[in-house]
């Protein structure tokens, strides 16, 4: 069983499919997919869906089990205790405390590809109703829309099996670690990639993206516009184009890579191959995770692209950005989505806080 990529010929999207020992497509996935492609999910949703769905099928396989007949909660249970040990780690007398095989935000990525499989095909017809979901009153939030008051009534479906996940804070880098990853890049196209990504908080599809008629140097303003036609299939997240402001020191070294080294190439984008691969083309999400990993091994950071978006949002926050205006610089649809993900507090943080209500303090027995 296997994950196969493929290129659909009249738009040269990039798909993927599941296939079986016999190397056939398996038609109950390969009718999801060919869904969520026609609905213009994202490739990466496409892939993530497609190993996901081959897990399951695997664990299907293992436990001899019907699909059909799968959707029900006490399967889909086994089906958790299978992805966190598929081999079990005891015998009929000794039982062994082992770790799990997978996080729990990796289990709830899958379970929800599974759930999505198993409702598309009880919508469709083709499957018996399970029990996956439930009927629930729509979850407390720290931040209500404008409308909370009319839908905080109106029930929601919440899927029945999810684990708790532990809190991670983000991952992100100190100022002076993105330098050294800026002096550490050779090219100047590299140089310019890594200061946008930590300038902007742009997310690496977005760059991958973008256009040099994206990019307004007379107003210091990058333009995020989606598209789903990229030859690299690289994709915006959202469907709302935004701009995002710059300082005028990225711009000049925009300008320097114009000049240095894309002088004598004609491409509509700006981040392209220019010394592997094919020349000329769009960069690919493999050359730049390529590009991070010497980046990490040459100066002993680890990093990869989205620390970058990270690091841009959390020094916003704690120079004093209201939580709306950071929404809107990393475009993020809903305001909850960056308070739950940025509102965070380390050591560092409490420590500062602290330092500033006993200055405080001292300033009142003083005056």
């Amino acid at each position: 069983m296997k994950v196969q990529r493929v290129q659909i010929p009249e738009t040269n999207r990039i798909s993927w499919m599941v296939l079986d020992d016999d190397y056939l497509p398996i038609q109950p996935i390969d009718d999801f997919l060919a869904y969520c492609e026609n609905v213009e999910r994202s490739p990466n949703t496409l892939k993530s869906y497609a190993y996901h769905l081959k897990l399951y099928w695997e664990y299907l396989c293992d436990a001899n089990l019907e699909w059909i007949t799968a959707n029900q909660l006490d399967k889909i249970a086994d089906f958790v205790a299978w992805l966190r040990c598929p081999a079990p780690a005891y015998d009929a007398l000794i039982f062994q405390e082992t770790e799990a095989k997978r996080q729990e935000s990796t289990v709830n990525a899958i379970l929800s590809a599974v759930a999505a499989f198993h409702e598309y095909h009880e919508r469709l017809g083709t499957a018996p109703s399970g029990s996956l979901y439930r009927l629930q009153a729509m979850p407390r939030q720290r931040y209500k829309g404008f409308l909370y008051h009319i839908t905080k009534s109106k029930p929601v479906l919440t899927r029945l099996i999810k684990l708790k996940e532990p809190k991670h804070l983000p991952q992100t880098l100190k100022a002076d670690e993105v330098k050294q990853l800026v002096a550490a890049c050779q090219r100047t196209r590299d140089k310019f990639l890594i200061s946008m990504l930590y300038e902007t908080g742009m997310r690496i599809g977005q760059a991958l993206g973008l256009r040099h008629a994206d990019i307004q140097t007379w107003a210091n303003v990058i333009r995020i516009v989606p598209r789903n036609n990229n030859p690299n299939g690289s994709r915006a997240k959202h469907n709302e184009p935004y701009a995002v402001h710059v300082s005028a020191e990225l711009m000049a070294l925009y300008r320097d890579y114009l000049i240095n080294e894309l002088e004598e190439i004609s491409s509509d984008y700006v981040f392209i191959n220019l010394w592997d691969g094919r020349i000329g083309q769009p960069m690919e999400y493999s050359t730049v995770a390529a590009l991070f990993r010497r980046l990490s091994h040459k100066t002993g950071i680890p990093v990869h692209p989205h620390m970058l978006r990270h690091t841009h949002a959390t020094e916003l926050i704690r120079s004093g950005w209201d939580m709306a205006y950071v929404q809107k610089r990393l475009g993020h649809a809903q305001i909850q989505t960056t308070m739950n993900t940025y509102t965070h507090l380390d050591d560092d943080d409490l420590k500062q806080a602290f330092q500033e209500f006993q200055d405080n303090q001292n300033r009142g027995k003083k005056g």
